[in-house]
């Protein structure tokens, strides 16, 4: 039976949702088939997926009750011209606003996008100085005239004032404790655990340090005010640096936190000095921010994976995790690998996983490092070859086997000296050929590659 509707009626719209189908299949096929898919992959096919999705919403939403309502919602979808259609709703815009970055948007869906937490505007991803949403009266006349010119009733803008996420009330609280954190060390306690409290139960708290520029390095002054004075209290510390973990969790956020100049060098300070919650949420900071790979870059360079790598060498089982995180975060940037291996990643690593400790979080990172020439030579020389191979026979961990062969074939590839290593365990236990027939696609295509070099390498010396 024939669905009725709007996708299924107007052309223009299903032949958009056919495209975005098969849009959606190549893309999942590519994550299914592909054990080397990547994020951006990934975040296509959501995109895809939210844009039939939003197809589906629209045809429930406009199905006709009488002719003109069908046809004025096709009009304002494909007709009207392209200035007047928000770039969110890819609507005809009711009521236009202009936000700070100078863009402008229909309200109801700015707004919601603002009371989300974004702080970032959604076309240029600019970081916006301030959320007040200004009336564009020109666009708002100009399509006023065209719906006119059109025979088209614009129908009264949607008023969205109920959905602003901070009351007045909440502002006022907000300016007050960012006042107290410049006051005496008791207001300045006081001050950071209400704000650690807030941030972390309340997105709109989170939200309003993205609205004014001042916030963030208010929210700093009593960390760096006590540093040059050659002290710290380690609660306040706490306080403050789980603020900025708080804060880093909203995407719209992450740049402006990082970018901020004192952020960087305060929580490398606390990886250093702080109690163990405040070096675990000081990590856990620096792995939310490097989310974005302009924050890679930055946190790379300003030295930060040195004090995580030794936090790691520590063993502090309560920020190990956190710190795994970050430092794995971090290598994905080709650049951070060599900071890495300079920083001794790979000798503090091997020996953890030596050791038992954190097996399954440190395999892929040494995995991630094992591209670099220097960190393959480290490998060979502290012992990893015999560790990487017991770990394949004894672990029941799939994953863990990928990364162990993966990291396996690059050694093989660039250090000959461990060929006689391999062939011995080859010998002795089949741990290779057991791989090629019976891990992951990834772990069989990495053991066939090793075994066929062993196998040339073979053939050379019986020429010879």
């Amino acid at each position: 039976m024939a669905k009725t509707g709007l996708l299924s009626s107007d052309p223009t719209v299903r032949a958009r949702a056919v495209e975005l189908k098969k849009e959606l299949q190549r893309l999942v096929k590519t994550i299914v088939d592909d054990e080397d898919y990547t994020i951006h992959t990934v975040d296509q096919a959501k995109d895809a997926l939210c844009a039939l999705r939003e197809l589906k919403f629209n045809k429930r939403s406009t199905v006709p009750t009488t002719t003109t309502t069908s046809s004025l919602k096709l009009q304002e979808a494909l007709s009207c011209p392209e200035e007047f259609k928000c770039p969110l709703s890819k609507e005809l815009m009711r009521d236009p606003v202009i936000l700070a970055s100078g863009q402008t948007y229909d309200r109801p869906f700015i707004q919601k996008w603002l009371n989300a937490g974004n702080r970032t505007c959604p076309q240029t991803e600019q970081v916006l100085s301030h959320t007040i949403l200004t009336p564009n009266h020109l666009i708002r006349d100009m399509i006023s005239q065209w719906c006119k010119s059109q025979g088209i009733e614009l129908p009264n803008p949607v008023m969205d004032g109920k959905e602003e996420g901070v009351t007045e009330a909440e502002r006022d609280r907000f300016f007050s404790l960012l006042d107290k954190l410049c006051a005496a060390l008791p207001q300045q306690k006081e001050a950071a655990k209400e704000l650690r409290m807030l941030t972390k139960k309340m997105p709109s708290f989170r939200a309003l340090f993205g609205e004014y520029v001042d916030a963030i390095p208010q929210l700093l002054t009593p960390l760096s005010g006590s540093k040059s004075e050659g002290c710290v209290h380690p609660d306040l510390q706490e306080d403050v640096i789980t603020t900025l973990l708080n804060l880093s969790i909203h995407d719209s956020n992450k740049k402006l936190v990082a970018e901020t100049p004192m952020v960087i060098p305060l929580l490398m300070e606390a990886l250093r000095s702080g109690t163990i919650e405040t070096r675990s949420n000081a990590a856990a900071t620096l792995f939310t921010l490097s989310a974005l790979d302009s924050n890679k870059a930055l946190i790379g360079k300003s030295g930060a994976l040195k004090p995580l790598i030794d936090l790691l060498d520590d063993g502090h089982l309560l920020a190990m995790k956190d710190v795994a995180s970050a430092i794995f975060n971090l290598c994905i940037l080709h650049e951070n690998k060599a900071i890495a291996v300079r920083d001794s990643a790979v000798s503090v690593i091997l020996k953890k996983i030596m050791d038992g400790v954190l097996v399954d979080e440190l395999l892929a990172i040494l995995a991630m490092l094992s591209t670099h020439q220097r960190a393959i030579e480290e490998i060979g020389e502290l012992g990893g070859v015999p560790c990487l191979l017991r770990i394949i026979r004894e672990s029941t961990c799939e994953r863990n086997k990928e990364n162990c062969i993966a990291i396996l074939h690059s050694v093989c590839l660039n250090d000959r000296t461990k060929w006689k290593a391999l062939r011995e365990e080859e010998s002795t236990h089949g741990t290779i050929t057991k791989l090629a027939q019976d891990g992951t696609s990834r772990a069989k295509r990495k053991a066939n590659g090793i075994l066929e070099r062993l196998r040339r390498a073979v053939n050379i010396t019986h020429t010879a």
